[in-house]
C-alpha cells in the first residue's frame, strides 16, 4: 500500500558544529549507534546570532540527520550528549521523501526505545 505523499515516518534533524572533527564524531556516531540512516555535512556555514548579550559570527558546519521520526526524542538525547555546544540547534523537519527512501531510512534506523545507549 502507498503511503501518503507527506510522509511522517521521517525527519531530518537540523544542527551545527563549529570543527569538522566534530561533525564527523557526531555523524559517525549516530549513525554507527542506529540514531541516524545518514548524516550530511554540509561545510561553509557563517551564523551570526546573539549569545548571552554579545553578537556573535562564527564559522560552522551544518548537520543534516536523517532518522525515522519515531526515533526523534532518542536522537535528541544522545545529540545533547554527544554535542560539543552548550545548547546545540535541534530543528526538526518532516520532509516529502520517496517511500523508496523512507524504506531504507525505517530499515537502517530501530524502533524508537530499542538503542543500545553508548
Amino acid at each position: 500500500m502507498k503511503r501518503p505523499a507527506l510522509s511522517k515516518g521521517m525527519s531530518l534533524v537540523l544542527t551545527t558544529v563549529q570543527k569538522e572533527a566534530d561533525a564527523l564524531a557526531l555523524a559517525r556516531s549516530l549513525v554507527d549507534e542506529g540514531f541516524a540512516a545518514c548524516v550530511s555535512v554540509i561545510p561553509g556555514l557563517l551564523s551570526v546570532y546573539a549569545w548571552r548579550g554579545k553578537m556573535e559570527e562564527e564559522r560552522e558546519l551544518q548537520l543534516l540527520i536523517k532518522t525515522r521520526s519515531a526515533a526523534v526524542l532518542d536522537l535528541r538525547q544522545r545529540l545533547e550528549e554527544l554535542h560539543p555546544y552548550e545548547l546545540p540547534e535541534f530543528i526538526v523537519l518532516d520532509p516529502h521523501c520517496s517511500d523508496e527512501y523512507l524504506d531504507w531510512v525505517e530499515d537502517q534506523v530501530p524502533e524508537q526505545g530499542t538503542f543500545d545507549k553508548a
